[in-house]
Parts: C-alpha cells; sequence; structure tokens
C-alpha cells in the first residue's frame, strides 16, 4: 500500500522510479575520500547532495521548465575499494563504461576529485573524441604525491595525457612544476577576474572540441558561497558566474558526462548542498538541446 503522502523517492532529485533500461541519465554516487591531504570527509558527499536534491522545486525558473521527466536513474552507491586508488579507478572505469556502451550520459556524484579519473578512461577506452573542461581553485596537475600518481592532486596530470584539447578554469593554487608544464592549458581566476565571464566561456569554447566532459570541484566556487569543500581557497568564482559559464558551453557544446566533487558537507549548514544539487539539476538542463537528453 502506498502511504497518501510519500516522501520524494531517495535518489537524485526525489524522482518516481524509471526503471535503468528507460533511462537517458544515471547517476552514480561515489563516496570515496582515501587520498584526500587535508580534509577529509567528502565521502558524505553524494549523500548530502541526494538529500538536498529532493527538496528541490523542479521546475525551474531558469530553464524556463521541469527537466526532470528526461529520464534519471539513480544507481546504489559504488563501493570504492579503499586500500588502492588503482583499483578504485578501475572500478569506476568499468562502471562508467557501462553507462556509456548502454548510451546514456554518466554523471557522477564525488567523493573526491581522484573518480574523475575512471571516468574520464572509460571514455578513452572507447576511442571517444572529448574534451575535458575543469573547474577547480587547483590545477591537481601533480605528475605524482605522495608516491602516488591516482590521487586527488593528479586528476588533470593524468587527464592531459589523455586528452590533451582541454582546459582548466579558476585555478589560484598550483605547484611550481605544474606552473612551467601546464600553464597555457589553465585559465587562472586573475585572468577571469580580468576578461570577464563572457569572454571566458569563449576562450573555453574555443580550446575545446565539439563534444565534452566537465567535471566541477566545488572548490572552485568562492568560500563565502561553498565552504563546505576540504580546502578552500580564497577569491574564487561565484555560484551566478559559475552557472553563466556553463551556460555559454553547453549552448555551443554537447556535454557527454560530468561530474560534481569534493562536497564535504558541514554537519546543520545544508545551503551548500543545496547549491551542489541544483548546479546538477542546471547543468543537466543546459545542455537539454545539444545532448538529446
Amino acid at each position: 500500500m502506498e502511504p497518501l503522502n510519500a516522501l520524494p523517492k531517495y535518489n537524485l532529485f526525489g524522482l518516481d522510479e524509471i526503471g535503468y533500461d528507460k533511462a537517458k541519465v544515471v547517476v552514480l554516487p561515489i563516496p570515496y575520500d582515501s587520498t584526500l591531504t587535508y580534509r577529509t570527509g567528502a565521502r558524505n558527499g553524494p549523500k548530502a547532495i541526494i538529500d538536498a536534491s529532493r527538496n528541490l522545486e523542479l521546475y525551474s525558473y531558469e530553464l524556463g521548465e521541469d527537466i526532470s521527466k528526461m529520464g534519471i536513474y539513480t544507481t546504489d552507491e559504488i563501493a570504492p575499494n579503499l586500500g588502492s586508488p588503482e583499483k578504485t579507478v578501475e572500478e569506476i572505469k568499468k562502471e562508467v563504461g557501462i553507462v556509456l556502451d548502454d548510451g546514456k550520459l554518466p554523471l557522477i556524484l564525488g567523493g573526491e576529485h581522484t573518480v574523475s579519473i575512471g571516468a574520464v578512461q572509460a571514455f578513452k577506452d572507447r576511442g571517444e573524441e572529448i574534451s575535458i573542461i575543469h573547474f577547480d581553485a587547483h590545477s591537481d596537475s601533480r605528475d605524482e604525491l605522495y608516491g602516488s600518481k591516482y590521487m586527488h592532486a593528479t586528476v588533470m596530470a593524468r587527464i592531459f595525457e589523455m586528452y590533451d584539447k582541454s582546459v582548466s578554469v579558476g585555478v589560484r593554487s598550483i605547484d611550481s612544476d605544474s606552473a612551467k608544464k601546464f600553464s597555457k592549458k589553465i585559465i587562472f581566476m586573475d585572468e577571469v577576474h580580468r576578461q570577464g565571464i563572457e569572454k571566458t566561456a569563449k576562450k573555453i569554447i574555443d580550446a575545446t572540441g565539439k563534444e565534452v566532459y566537465i567535471t566541477i570541484d566545488l572548490d572552485v566556487l568562492d568560500p563565502s558561497e561553498m565552504p563546505s569543500v576540504g580546502t578552500p581557497e580564497p577569491d574564487g568564482l561565484h555560484y551566478a558566474e559559475l552557472v553563466e559559464m556553463l551556460k555559454a558551453i553547453l549552448g555551443m557544446k554537447r556535454l557527454r558526462g560530468f561530474d560534481i566533487v569534493e562536497l564535504n558537507p558541514i554537519p546543520y549548514f545544508s545551503a551548500p548542498d543545496f547549491l551542489a544539487a541544483k548546479l546538477a539539476y542546471l547543468t543537466l538542463g543546459f545542455a537539454k538541446g545539444k545532448s538529446k537528453l
């Protein structure tokens, strides 16, 4: 028997359940934070985003519609291998590969940024010609750290090896070796300030191919709006600026997949969780036309 006043279903956006076969978008929550080097807790990010999303108003005045009926399926949480980042990346690659082989768009909820390596590897293994658009306060481009090539600080080093035609945006923290090697692939935050959002979006569009994977580390946002991250950096993007850029980019590009990572929830402070949930919803809405969702 169904209760007369049931709470929203427990999935991203609290949607009426549909089967995997009917879905166009598959949400993969990955509660992993085993390589974090400062404040841990990002493993709680996927649950916090889902919890907040169940209270999101599904009609969006920004989009002018309710896009929740496009077919969004949320999997169970994917168990990471806590003893091996390499094995975790391999398992994520397999899971995302299944989604791609079934012709669906993967939306990954982290968890720490390492999860993006596995997701992008799934595209590479299938010979997909995509570009990566990386929003982050940190370049994440060290070749290795603490003896590992597969951890949150090496994400873009691994991704640039796979997809050279990619770009990082909003960076305001970088090590000296990475600055020498990758600065031409980075739009630093001071450049965003100088040229504005419209010109920054155009630069991203010009630097990337027709099909893109977007990875959003939430610490790209200013800590005044997004304090719930492991390593906050001052002087970041504002939410409205990030939304404006995503709208411009996805008006020109086909989105093949994306992730939102590094939410480190603060107990009893849900505003950042809600921001992350709405960001996921708007990104799908902006992508709807070009990506045929």
